[in-house]
């Protein structure tokens, strides 16, 4: 067991369904319980290499049936679509080397391209060389709700209605990581315009509570925060960011500056969940993230070595976590 857990009351209830489910052989879409459990992946750039990690942990000890709904942020979404896809031991991928240099591409300032290249790596890459089975994505009984921030109110957007065949379907991977500046233009969907979900709602346990879940497992690609908390407010980075890509904008421009303030809220938030008592009405939601002494991986990164063991404190942590 990680450090993060002490049989919290919302984890024992978590997996109490999920062994029930088990054991009754429950399948999506085809449940005989009244329960809507779903999965919340956060992402972070290459940083999601550690939610991935334990989404692959999710899947390889038989526990995605017992799941009705997966929902991604920025590059959590994308996991969530190799989770769901006929070969979710494609989330592997995020450790190779040559899938952070498909995606993070910094030599592309210089010739006035994206530096992070999510177009290619969705379009091409994801087709030609490492094959994401999208198809089978959409016939998944499990739901696939891939959030982004909608460019003219600043706010989240679940684009699973959206999700209408394989071409609209990578939009909205791609508009759900599209970070402003660095991944280039916002991509529209529909008749609507998208940025990264990370603007609006970087961990996406909120859209499953508003869609009626009655329980949510969270995977972090962030250890947990300090016990006490500390003043948040935008770096000069964010401020300069805020300035030049969105100046047309307000809405999106005050979103993406309160996105400190509202990360310590969601730690806080996902922080008291674990102790409401078995017997509440409350939804279980329970959060699992990297141990402290787990590597640092920045959104950008691209050292396979360092990669890989984020991957791999990934997987423990969840594995740990939700053996039963």
């Amino acid at each position: 067991m990680t450090e993060l857990f002490h049989r919290v009351p919302a984890l024992d209830r978590l997996t109490r369904v999920l062994a029930e489910r088990r054991a009754a052989g429950s399948r999506p879409g085809a449940r005989t319980d009244d329960h809507r459990v779903a999965l919340a992946i956060e992402g972070g750039g290459m940083r999601g290499t550690v939610s991935a990690g334990m989404a692959l942990a999710v899947c390889e000890l038989g526990l995605l049936d017992g799941f009705d709904a997966v929902y991604g942020a920025s590059a959590g979404a994308i996991s969530a679509a190799w989770l769901l896809s006929s070969r979710p031991q494609g989330l592997s991928g995020w450790a190779d080397p040559r899938f952070a240099r498909a995606l993070i591409r910094k030599r592309n300032l210089l010739r006035g391209r994206p530096m992070v290249d999510v177009e290619t790596l969705i379009e091409e890459v994801y087709i030609r060389q490492f094959p994401l089975d999208y198809a089978s994505v959409l016939a998944s009984r499990i739901e696939l709700h891939p959030l982004a921030t909608e460019l003219d109110t600043g706010q989240p957007v679940d684009l699973y209605g959206e999700l209408t065949d394989e071409s609209v379907l990578r939009l909205a991977l791609r508009a759900s990581a599209a970070l402003p500046l660095l991944a280039g233009r916002p991509v529209t969907v529909g008749r609507r315009r998208f940025y990264d979900a990370g603007l609006s709602e970087a961990i996406p346990f909120r859209q499953a509570l508003r869609d009626g879940a009655t329980h949510v497992l969270t995977l972090r690609s962030r250890p947990p925060a300090p016990a006490v908390p500390v003043p948040v407010r935008p770096s000069l980075g964010s401020r300069f960011v805020a300035a030049v890509a969105f100046r047309r904008t307000e809405r999106l421009r005050e979103a993406f500056l309160a996105r400190p303030g509202r990360l310590a809220d969601d730690d806080r938030t996902l922080a008291a969940y674990h102790d409401v008592p078995a017997s509440a009405a409350e939804p279980a939601v329970v959060s699992i993230s990297p141990a402290v002494t787990a590597p640092s991986v920045s959104r950008l990164e691209t050292d396979g070595d360092l990669l890989r063991e984020a991957l791999q404190s990934g997987y423990a942590a969840a594995s740990d976590a939700l053996r039963f």
